[in-house]
C-alpha cells in the first residue's frame, strides 16, 4: 500500500525526538497516552529520532496499521525540535517537510492593500 498524504484527512507531526526503536505498539501507545489522540482516525502520525535523516509514519488503513520507515541518503529534514508536542500539518507543510524545508515558511508575498493612484 502506498500512502497518499493528499487523501489522508489529518497529518500530525510529533515535534522533538522520538525513540525510533519503537514499533507499531509503542508509537500507537505514545499517541494515545501522551497526546490523547485517536490512532484509529483517518490520520498519519510522523515521528523523527535523534538524527534528522530518518523518520517513521504510523497510519491506520482500516484493517491494520501501516508503519513506514525512511532514511535519507543525503541531507536532513527540518524537523521542529523546540517542544514535545503534536502539530497538525497541511498538505503543503508535509510537502515542505519531505522536500527538506521548514514547515513554518515565512510569507513570500504580503497581502496587497488598496492604494491611491
Amino acid at each position: 500500500m502506498l500512502l497518499n498524504f493528499q487523501t489522508v484527512h489529518h497529518v500530525f507531526i510529533v515535534c522533538g525526538k522520538t525513540d525510533l526503536r519503537k514499533g507499531i505498539d509503542g508509537l500507537a501507545s505514545l499517541i494515545q497516552h501522551t497526546y490523547d489522540l485517536d490512532i484509529y482516525q483517518d490520520a498519519a502520525f510522523l515521528f523523527c529520532g535523534q538524527r534528522s535523516d530518518r523518520f517513521k509514519i504510523l497510519y491506520w488503513d482500516g484493517d491494520g496499521f501501516l508503519l513506514c520507515y525512511k532514511r535519507l541518503e543525503n541531507g536532513t529534514l527540518k524537523w521542529p525540535r523546540k517542544k514535545e508536542e503534536v502539530r497538525s500539518l497541511t498538505a503543503q507543510q508535509v510537502r515542505w517537510l519531505l522536500e527538506r524545508l521548514s514547515i513554518d515558511q515565512p510569507k513570500a508575498i504580503l497581502s496587497g492593500s488598496k492604494g491611491t493612484f
